[in-house]
């Protein structure tokens, strides 16, 4: 039988002794904080993307659009070749969701960077290529698999994702769960699979070690690249589910240039027109950065050994 998943437990009182936190981190591959982050700015961001969906009339008519109540004839109407499906909604939606300058600014909020100052105890480099999850009903959609994003993003193996829902976001939403102790087994052989990057790792019968829990508007929950995560299923089919996916690493380790890109079909030049202040762009340009080469084999597909 497999055992029921652990619940998150809050990390917050091990940022006062940063040995503490840096063992949990280690032994677990993540740690999760409640309320980490300050309502305002969450909520300001929300706004900004529901406002994109309503404008494409994917928001239902009467509803309040922080709400997320999707219009489902509207969603049906879209056209699989249309979606991305990684994502939850049309490109050209994403590529507008990629314009707000507040989905750029939420991820360099100073708690988010002081957690990851402390856990890597070195200057931290924001990676500028934020993604957006808004996981719709729409037909294409599935939840995304079980995974490493190490095989996706490289670098260096000490990139930590840092995961935040911007509503609160129970279970039956559909929110991200960990696998415990993951981050020790290396990279993972790799199985095709439905659902955002295409493939799964492959998993053994003894590693059911999944961590989860209710989110709540500005907890975070952060992750080594090593360690195997997935989306659940989402029971809430009537409204969106909103979260972002922000990456830290030190300025100091190998970074690939696919990081230093937009999450989109636009360039940087692109993504800033009409910005009211320069603020948070280019900010990685005046860095020495080391580019480290891709590896294009990590994606091949492979048989696992389990003991």
């Amino acid at each position: 039988m497999t055992p029921s998943p652990a619940i998150f437990e809050d990390a917050t009182p091990l940022l006062a002794d940063v040995d503490a936190l840096r063992a949990k981190a280690d032994k677990d591959g993540f740690l999760f904080f409640r309320a980490l982050v300050p309502a305002a700015p969450l909520l300001e961001l929300r706004r900004d993307m529901v406002n994109v969906l309503d404008q494409y009339g994917w928001i239902k008519p009467g509803s309040d659009p922080m709400d997320g109540l999707l219009h489902q004839p509207a969603l049906d109407a879209v056209p699989d070749s249309e979606m991305r499906t990684d994502i939850g909604v049309t490109a050209a939606m994403y590529d507008d969701i990629q314009r707000l300058q507040s989905f750029h600014a939420t991820p360099h909020h100073p708690n988010l960077v002081g957690v990851m100052r402390q856990l890597l105890g070195e200057e931290i480099l924001v990676h500028p290529r934020h993604i957006a999850r808004m996981i719709s009903s729409h037909r294409t959609i599935s939840p995304t698999p079980e995974h490493q994003d190490f095989i996706h993003v490289q670098g260096t193996a000490e990139t930590w994702t840092c995961w935040l829902p911007l509503s609160d976001c129970p279970r039956e939403m559909g929110g991200l769960t960990v696998l415990r102790g993951s981050n020790h087994q290396g990279v993972i052989e790799l199985e095709p699979r439905e659902g955002a990057g295409g493939k799964g790792v492959q998993l053994c019968p003894n590693e059911t070690d999944w961590v989860e829990g209710d989110y709540q508007l500005g907890d975070a929950l952060f992750f080594s690249s090593l360690t195997v995560h997935r989306a659940l299923r989402s029971q809430m089919r009537d409204r969106i589910r909103l979260s972002l996916d922000v990456r830290y690493q030190s300025e100091n380790a190998d970074i690939d240039k696919s990081s230093l890109l937009p999450h989109c079909s636009l360039t940087w030049e692109e993504v800033y027109a009409g910005w009211p202040t320069p603020e948070f762009q280019y900010y990685w340009r005046d860095k020495s950065l080391n580019l480290s080469v891709w590896q294009d084999q990590l994606r091949w597909q492979r048989q696992r050994i389990c003991s």
